[in-house]
């Protein structure tokens, strides 16, 4: 049984995609323990609290520096004996031990087919913003790997989504996620979940 952690900062749609497809059974042999979130009021830990799963904020606020943030970060999901690690929209910069430590063990969504529209202060709306400035016809989602770079991991799958006559970064936003974000992250944890139970 692989055991997800879902790190996250807000409303947890993304979140709520994958809690759907274990329930569909899409995703096998799998289970969300614990969803994490630097954000007491997101809405992604309420999600979890639905679903019965244990929801744990850990803020930076909370501590005098970031060394002792990351601390508690990694004691929390060192307690949880984790075997994969899901991104899906925190937005916390992961410290460099912790991707030694979990190497090929954490992915991240991406709204953008990387390498476009990634990297340093990309992310949220900001991607669609930039996607719409530079005019480009074909956007969409990436899930990657997350190795000490900014959105330079290996990319595991990718989705293209249409970009519209008319299109603002919200509905932009809007069909990235419908059309691309909900449907790979679930795909690529179902892919590395079959890929530990064909090795067990």
């Amino acid at each position: 049984m692989l055991r997800i952690g879902v790190l996250v900062s807000g409303g947890g749609t993304n979140l709520q995609a994958v809690l759907d497809a274990v329930k569909s059974g899409q995703i096998s042999n799998a289970e969300v323990a614990v969803v994490i979130s630097n954000n007491q009021n997101a809405y992604a830990l309420k999600r979890a609290e639905i679903h019965g799963i244990d929801a744990v904020c850990i803020s930076p606020k909370d501590f005098s520096n970031r060394e002792l943030f990351h601390d508690e970060l990694l004691d929390r999901i060192d307690a949880y004996q984790l075997d994969l690690i899901v991104l899906a929209g925190f937005l916390v910069t992961i410290p460099e031990r912790m991707i030694k430590k979990y190497r090929n063990r954490i992915i991240n969504i991406h709204p953008s087919l990387i390498p476009a529209f990634c990297g340093s202060g990309y992310y949220g709306l900001k991607v669609h913003e930039a996607a719409l400035a530079r005019g480009v016809k074909i956007t969409g989602a990436t899930v990657h790997y997350v190795d000490e770079g900014t959105d330079t991991g290996p990319i595991i799958l990718q989705k293209a989504v249409e970009v519209k006559e008319g299109d603002t970064p919200g509905r932009l936003q809007k069909r990235v996620m419908e059309e691309a974000e909900w449907k790979i992250l679930p795909q690529a944890i179902a892919m590395i979940a079959k890929k530990q139970e064909e090795k067990a």
